[in-house]
């Protein structure tokens, strides 16, 4: 009953919004109007005063359900009058769901049983119209099955599955008990509240048909932001659904006016969350925005790019802080962007691979390495083994004399010897003069 009288209010508040739309753009974009307007909602005393009211129906309630029991006339009239106490409230979504919810599951317990019955009678041979005349209205009721419509063969066919039609009622009687209603009520709840919900949907549907040249005149303002035109639309669809969800009529502002800020903020979220290749944070996009600003300002009034000096004395921000966000608002580069009249280059043909080594140090590295291998080849082989081993030419580290000597079955001392004996003769004028250019 609730969801379907509020339904309604929104269905009526809907058509109105519709013929509204025609106002002017500037009146949209006031962005004062929303803190001018007054709130109008109920004040403390008539809140308290509400939920006082509540607090007596619902004892009231309680206390005729302990005495009378929750089917008596007494406690039924008690519980309209707290219904009718609630009903004035205005519930959030989230708790109508929640309360819905319940409901639903309840009904679903009782069809479940209420279709297991109804097969094992039709299953007996009872016609389908009767089971209905005679079940509905009954479904707690025991003795149903002795109804004088039931002919003998029926009954007899009944015999085998009693038991079962029994525990079906008897669950069905415990969800009755716990929601304190007949199984009929609560049938008839769960269906104006499935109403009620179509109607308050359709409703939200005609508020945001009804907008949709609002969402479209906002988003003409964020164009070549780095998101398609369509996309900027269809962020704003977003923010006009959250709108319509929260929208508050009672607090007596403009709906126009209030869903104005949530199709901004969701076009702006979605500009700094998706138009950078590199996400930055909303909060350094509003920092950004800010700087630009004041960049602006300050171009008009110097006629010249400010210095990040005259930055951070306006924005009352360190040095190094106003650099920082000047690197972050650098918009990333393509290396395949052409280059030149021809476009025949880009710009990653002239960024400089630190990592690759020049032509001139890979010919010096390979001649060296060529000369070393041909004054080796010099040497006896014992003595070229071991320099090689020590120096680590050809081999991934060099070894100290102890690993040599074990290598050769020798002292260290001796591997000592063969090392100085090797490195004269690479001394020697006819050789030396071939590594000497290296050097220079």
């Amino acid at each position: 009953l609730i969801i379907e009288k509020q339904a309604l209010l929104d269905e009526k508040h809907a058509k109105l919004e519709a013929m509204e739309l025609d106002e002017d753009e500037e009146e949209l974009e006031d962005e004062d109007e929303f803190d001018e307007l007054e709130y109008t909602g109920p004040d403390e005393g008539e809140v308290y005063e509400r939920f006082d009211k509540i607090q007596k129906s619902y004892k009231s309630y309680v206390n005729s359900c302990k005495k009378n029991g929750y089917l008596d006339a007494k406690t039924v009239k008690a519980r309209q009058k707290f219904s009718s106490c609630i009903s004035e409230l205005r519930l959030a979504p989230k708790l109508v769901s929640t309360m819905m919810d319940v409901v639903s599951t309840r009904v679903t317990l009782v069809k479940k049983e209420e279709n297991l019955i109804r097969n094992a009678c039709i299953d007996a041979g009872m016609a389908t119209e009767l089971f209905y005349k005679l079940f509905t209205g009954n479904e707690t009721n025991f003795d149903w099955l002795k109804s004088k419509e039931i002919d003998k063969t029926t009954l007899k066919s009944l015999e085998s599955c009693k038991d079962e039609i029994y525990y079906s009622q008897k669950s069905l009687l415990e969800n009755q008990e716990a929601m304190q209603i007949t199984v009929g009520e609560l049938k008839e709840i769960n269906k104006k509240l499935r109403q009620g919900d179509r109607k308050a949907k359709n409703a939200k549907s005609q508020m945001i048909e009804a907008n949709l040249r609002l969402v479209i005149s906002i988003a003409k303002k964020y164009a070549n932001r780095g998101l398609q035109f369509l996309d900027l639309i269809q962020e704003g669809n977003v923010g006009l659904m959250k709108a319509v969800d929260k929208f508050e009529y009672r607090r007596g502002y403009k709906f126009s006016t209030y869903a104005t800020w949530w199709i901004r903020q969701a076009i702006t979220r979605s500009i700094a969350d998706q138009a950078r290749t590199i996400r930055i944070p909303v909060h350094m996009i509003e920092t950004i925005n800010k700087l630009n600003r004041v960049r602006r300002q300050l171009l008009q009034r110097f006629g010249r790019e400010a210095t990040p000096e005259e930055l951070s004395v306006e924005m009352e921000l360190p040095e190094y802080k106003i650099n920082k966000i000047l690197k972050i608002a650098k918009e990333p580069l393509s290396m395949e962007n052409p280059v030149g009249d021809d476009e025949d280059s880009t710009i990653g043909d002239f960024i400089e691979d630190e990592k690759l080594s020049s032509p001139v140090e890979v010919t010096t590295r390979e001649s060296l390495k060529e000369t070393t291998g041909d004054l080796l080849a010099n040497l006896s082989p014992r003595e070229a083994k071991v320099l090689k081993m020590r120096f680590g030419i050809d081999m991934s580290t060099d070894h100290t004399l102890e690993e040599v000597g074990r290598q050769f079955d020798v002292t260290r001392e001796r591997i000592r010897q063969i090392e100085a004996k090797a490195l004269r003769k690479l001394r020697h004028p006819s050789r030396a003069h071939k590594l000497q250019s290296f050097l220079e």
